[in-house]
C-alpha cells in the first residue's frame, strides 16, 4: 500500500529530490510496477505538493532510465529486460574492478569492520530467508555499494551507487532469480572480502572480475537457454 505525505514547506528542489528518492524505492520494491502510468496529479495529491516538484522528480527519474515518458500518454514506470541487465553488467564488470581496486588500498579499518558486518548479516539473512528475498531485496548490492564508497572516487560513487545499482535492482524486482545464484555469491564475496582485509588489490580485483563474470554468465543462461 502507497503512503500518503505531507511536506513540510521546503523549498520546490528539495522537494523534487526527496520526491524522487520515494518513488525510486517504490519502484525498486515493485510498488509500483513496471508500465504503470505515474499521473503528475495523482501523485501531487498524494503527496499534497504542487505539479512542478512532481514533473521535476519524475525527469530526474527519466535520467537515471527508472522512468519512460511516452508520447501521449506520459510517464510511466520503465520495464526493464533482462537484456538490459546484461547491458548493465557489462559496464559493471569495469567499474567495480577499478572501485575494489581502490578500496583494498584506501578503505579505513572502520569501512573494513563495516564491510565484513555486512557479510555476516547476509550470511543470516540468507540461512533465514533464503535466495530469493537475498537477492529480490537490496541487500546484495550493500556489499558493493559500501565498496564503491570505500574507493574514495567520488565518481566511481556516483555513477555505481546513483546511477547503476538502482537499475540493477529494478531489473531484479522485475525478473526471476537465478536458480543456485545466490549460494555462489555469497561464497564469491568471502573471497572478496578476504581480499580487501588483507590490502591487496590484485586479488581483490580479480576475484571481483570473477563474481561479476560469474553473475553475467548466469543471466546469459536466462536470456539464451541451451537448445
Amino acid at each position: 500500500m502507497k503512503k500518503t505525505y505531507r511536506y513540510p514547506p521546503t523549498e520546490s528542489q528539495e522537494r523534487s529530490e526527496v520526491l524522487a528518492s520515494i518513488l525510486c524505492e517504490e519502484i525498486i520494491k515493485g510498488q509500483l510496477e513496471p508500465g504503470e502510468k505515474l499521473s503528475e496529479a495523482t501523485i501531487g495529491s498524494r503527496f499534497e505538493i504542487s505539479r512542478g516538484p512532481v514533473r521535476e522528480a519524475l525527469r530526474r527519474l527519466s535520467e537515471r532510465g527508472l522512468v519512460d515518458f511516452v508520447p501521449n500518454v506520459g510517464a510511466r514506470v520503465a520495464r526493464m529486460s533482462l537484456t538490459d541487465m546484461l547491458d548493465l553488467l557489462e559496464v559493471r564488470v569495469s567499474l567495480e574492478v577499478l572501485a575494489v581496486e581502490l578500496a583494498a588500498l584506501k578503505m579505513t579499518q572502520e569501512q573494513k569492520v563495516h564491510l565484513e558486518k555486512l557479510y555476516q548479516n547476509h550470511l543470516s539473512m540468507f540461512s533465514v530467508k533464503g535466495t530469493h528475498s537475498y537477492f529480490q531485496s537490496p541487500v546484495d548490492l550493500d556489499f558493493h555499494y559500501a565498496i564503491a564508497i570505500g574507493s574514495g572516487n567520488p565518481v566511481l560513487v556516483k555513477i555505481l551507487c546513483e546511477d547503476l545499482y538502482p537499475k540493477l535492482l529494478v531489473c531484479r524486482s522485475q525478473h526471476q532469480n537465478i536458480k543456485g545464484r545466490g549460494v555462489k555469491a555469497l561464497k564469491e564475496h568471502q573471497t572478496i572480502l578476504s581480499a580487501i582485509s588483507e590490502g591487496d588489490a590484485e586479488l581483490a580485483s580479480m576475484f571481483m572480475k570473477r563474481h561479476l563474470q560469474s553473475a553475467r554468465d548466469s543471466l546469459k543462461s536466462l536470456i539464451e537457454p541451451s537448445n
